[in-house]
């Protein structure tokens, strides 16, 4: 490979694949070796696996071979600090893998992690017997640390995705409840939005407020408030079909979203709010607190056929449980009278 074309292969690489392919075939050039070779070594399970191999010659080395970690050269040139011999008959004729793949020639050095964590190793190897100069060993020693430090970029990149990724989910979940929050419920209202008109579907929502939530708050403080939010959002979870969203818009209103056909409608409303109604009232025990609930104002509307604004949808959903409460405070105090 000449060598303006190699720079850039290892200056562009992107994967770890990219990088070692390019370093194989030129690692071979230095040592004039049949195969070159990385492996990785999973101690712990006591096995090798060969990543990526490139095979000239007669020895072959198969890309995915798994042996077993205490019968390699790779174990035996790392524990006898010996990364080269010609002879490998001679000095490892145990090593039933080295027997059945003919190896005569084996050089190798350690593939580390940042923190010295043994990854895998940089091979070389030959069905003959071939001698080790000196630009080829500092090639193999400069290749593996080129590949620890591009195994350590994919590591950190791996963090940093995994650390965006829960940020973002973090973003959308309400940290009390572990339900989705009023951003994640608007986004999702959107879509189910659209797509109810695409598949001929009604939005059902509905909202849900906690009647008697400040003084749950002021009687047991507000840990306890928290631990009954925790009770009504599994409670939810727990009642909502398949295709159902719950989401806590936050303080003590939730919101539940669905889709039912259109000819449906009347019927899924009443079903949906009597559903709620029934899993969210009843005794909550909060540790070593016991709460009976007589249960939240909740109201229920579905989406229009034109209507596709979220924010106006989620208030006449909040317009409908205030005229729930109206109604059952209007209930409740004809009853006291």
């Amino acid at each position: 490979m000449p060598f303006a074309l190699f720079a850039d292969s290892v200056a562009s690489a992107r994967t770890l694949e990219e990088l070692v392919r390019p370093l194989l075939e030129v690692l071979e050039a230095f040592t004039g070796m049949e195969s070159t070779y990385l492996t990785s070594i999973d101690e712990q399970a006591g096995v090798q696996n060969v990543l990526f191999a490139r095979n000239s010659r007669q020895l072959r080395i198969p890309e995915q071979l798994v042996v077993p970690w205490n019968d390699t050269l790779c174990k035996r040139a790392l524990d006898e600090q010996r990364p080269y011999t010609d002879d490998v008959a001679d000095c490892w004729g145990d090593s039933e893998a080295a027997r059945a793949l003919g190896i005569q020639t084996y050089v190798s050095t350690p593939v580390r992690m940042e923190d010295g964590s043994l990854y895998g190793t940089l091979c070389a190897a030959s069905a003959e017997r071939m001698p080790l100069t000196d630009d080829a060993e500092r090639a193999l020693r400069m290749f593996s640390r080129l590949i620890g430090q591009q195994l350590e970029r994919e590591r950190l990149l791996g963090q940093l995705q995994a650390a965006n990724a829960a940020l973002a989910a973090s973003a959308l979940i309400d940290a009390v409840t572990g339900l989705p929050n009023r951003r994640a419920l608007m986004h999702e209202m959107s879509r189910r939005l659209a797509h109810s008109q695409r598949q001929h579907e009604t939005l059902l929502v509905a909202f849900i407020d906690l009647d008697g939530f400040k003084a749950i708050n002021d009687r047991h403080g507000h840990d306890a408030g928290d631990r009954f939010l925790a009770a009504i959002g599994r409670a939810l979870s727990s009642t909502l079909r398949t295709e159902d969203f719950a989401a806590r818009l936050g303080g003590d209103e939730f919101a539940v979203l669905g889709l039912v056909p259109h000819h449906d409608v009347p019927h899924a409303i009443e079903a949906l709010h009597d559903r709620l109604a029934q899993c969210t009232r009843g005794l909550f025990e909060l540790g070593d607190i016991m709460i009976e609930y007589g249960g939240p104002s909740i109201g229920v509307v579905a989406a229009g056929d034109s209507q596709s604004d979220p924010v106006g949808l989620l208030a006449s959903a909040d317009a409908a449980m205030y005229a729930a409460k109206r109604q059952r405070r209007l209930l409740t105090a004809s009853q006291a009278g």
